[in-house]
């Protein structure tokens, strides 16, 4: 589907947000798959870092606390990728291209609770530094396709 001539430049409005083929769903809503979550640093270099994930209305959440790098480099609009293998199978894995489409304390707390409940089994985080500020992000897929 073309919403303009071959080779124009969308406005962000209408471009279509991509969606994750359902075959490697299970990777984000039920299994214990780790992401590995690509940001870039103020210099343009990568950085990676291995985050909990689920996936809710199209779009993949990741949760930090405030201060870490992946916090600071997390900003709406920013480009980001992820891959997350399936646990069960190194050579089955998904990989997710987007951009950061919100980056809210509202929700966050009561987020990594579930990301816990998830990974852990437990109904709160347990490995929260006092004082600690979670942040939800939210990552609008512009391409992903997987393997396996």
């Amino acid at each position: 589907m073309r919403f303009g001539p071959p080779g124009a430049i969308l406005p962000k409005e209408v471009r279509a947000m991509a969606i994750i083929p359902e075959k490697y769903l299970d990777l984000l809503q039920r299994k214990k798959a780790f992401a590995n979550l690509a940001t870039l640093m103020p210099d343009g270099s990568p950085q990676v870092t291995p985050v909990w994930c689920d996936y809710k209305d199209g779009l993949v959440r990741v949760n930090t606390a405030k201060g870490r790098v992946k916090a600071r480099n997390l900003k709406k609009g920013a480009p980001v990728a992820l891959a997350i293998a399936d646990p069960d199978n190194p050579y089955r894995y998904v990989q997710v291209r987007g951009r950061v489409r919100l980056v809210t304390e509202d929700g966050a707390a009561a987020h990594i609770d579930s990301l816990a409940k998830k990974y852990l089994g437990k109904d709160k985080y347990p490995n929260a530094a006092p004082g600690e500020v979670r942040l939800l992000c939210e990552i609008e897929p512009t391409s992903a396709s997987g393997m396996g």
